[in-house]
This record gives structure tokens, C-alpha cells and sequence, in this order.
């Protein structure tokens, strides 16, 4: 029966052998029709990882904010023809990234979803922080807006407290500084606050310090892939 089949992909420039199981490649060239957020990146990535198969001969769609959604339900249908790829830009599908939708369709079609093994940046800098792994939360971004950003902290702060329940988030790079900031500024001086920096990459960074403590270190973050934890 054919299959949905989720893959993972590295993040940023770290090595396909030490993130990705030895038998990736040999997953990946079984399969012929892809899901992917962008075309280029993704046949870049399948190359590097091993894939051999003929592009020409390979099918691929593209599900990202450009997609039109009575197209993307269509997706599936090819799954008469194959099993299929759902392929993340990087870490895991569905998971701060696109393509629950189609877990979910496929869901709905009786088609067998299959993840596999891959790097998440999410769980891993939860690993590496020394927070509560037992009870956590992802809550994605946080607003742009400095106030209604502040107040979100605040109010993850407060739930952080009440339910030793560890939070986490993450912004895009360039913002990442702002939001640093809004911590130190908002957050009661003993709130732990880990941040995982170019997570599975050489220069990958993991610290865990109170909020007090951060306001005596040194730390730029802009245009670095980062996850916050806060506890």
C-alpha cells in the first residue's frame, strides 16, 4: 500500500551524516512525487542527500503560502501512482513548519503517514536546556509589536509559573534581538531563559541562564537560527 512519508531535512549547513539515519538515502530514491515548500532548495537538498533518481522523470509539488488550497487537496490523488514525500526546507514536517494539512488529508483518504527519523530544533534545544522536558509548550511566534509582544511574554511567563511548564518560542532572525530584549525587560530576574543557537551545526550554541544573569552577558543573536525556552 502506498504511503505518505514524511522527511526531515537538516538545518542550516549541518552535515547530512551526523543529523539524518544511514538509511535516508536509501528511503528517499524509493520514492518518485514529492510535497515541498520550494522546488530549487529542495532538489539541492535530496542531491546532497544521496537522492539519484532522474529529476525529469520526478514529480513534484509545491505546498507554501502561494499555494492555492482547492489545488493542494488534489496532492494526494498521485498517490495512485506512488507513495509520496512530504519533504521539510528544514527539521521535521509539520512541526513549526507547513504540511499538516496534508497529514490531515491524507488522514482523511486512509492513507498510511509515516514519519521519519530527523532533526528537530524545537526538542532539541529543549533537551539541552535543563528546563522541564515533562511539560512543555510550543507557541510559534510571538506578536511583531513590542507591547502586545511584551504582554505575551508576561502571560507565558505567568502559565510558565503556575504549571512548571516549560515555554517555548521562536522569531524570524532578524528579529531575534528584539525579542531578547523584551525578555530581559518584561521577566522577573530569577525566570530561566535557554537559548539554542544554530542547533546541530558546528557553531551551535545551548545556554541556560536566570534572566539576571543574561542581563550580564554578552549574546547577539541577530540573524542566528534561535529557539527561546523560558521557565
Amino acid at each position: 500500500m502506498n504511503k505518505l512519508f514524511l522527511i526531515p531535512a537538516t538545518i542550516g549547513n549541518s552535515s547530512i551524516p551526523d543529523v539524518l539515519p544511514a538509511n535516508f538515502s536509501q528511503h528517499i530514491n524509493a520514492l518518485k512525487i514529492f510535497i515541498v515548500e520550494e522546488l530549487r532548495t529542495a532538489r539541492r537538498f535530496l542531491r546532497s542527500a544521496g537522492y539519484t533518481q532522474n529529476f525529469d522523470e520526478v514529480k513534484f509539488f509545491v505546498l507554501n503560502e502561494h499555494s492555492d488550497n482547492r489545488e493542494v487537496e488534489r496532492y494526494l490523488d498521485a498517490i495512485s501512482e506512488g507513495s509520496i514525500g512530504l519533504l521539510s526546507e528544514a527539521g521535521v514536517p509539520c512541526v513549526a513548519d507547513p504540511g499538516s494539512a496534508i497529514v490531515a488529508l491524507a488522514h482523511r483518504k486512509n492513507i498510511p503517514v509515516v514519519p521519519m527519523v530527523g532533526p528537530s530544533s524545537i526538542l532539541l534545544a529543549l533537551m539541552a536546556s535543563g528546563l522541564n522536558g515533562q511539560n512543555f509548550c510550543f507557541n510559534g511566534y510571538l506578536p511583531v509589536d513590542q507591547k502586545e509582544r511584551e504582554r505575551s511574554l508576561k502571560n507565558l511567563e505567568q502559565r510558565a509559573i503556575q504549571q512548571n511548564q516549560t515555554q517555548i518560542f521562536i522569531e524570524t532572525p532578524y528579529r531575534n534581538n528584539h525579542l531578547f530584549e523584551s525578555i530581559l525587560n518584561v521577566c522577573n530576574p530569577n525566570t530561566r531563559v535557554s537559548i539554542g543557537v544554530n542547533i546541530t551545526q558546528e557553531n551551535a550554541v545551548h545556554q541556560t541562564k536566570t534572566v539576571a544573569e543574561w542581563k550580564n552577558a554578552k549574546i547577539d543573536l541577530h540573524k542566528q537560527n534561535a529557539v527561546f525556552l523560558i521557565l
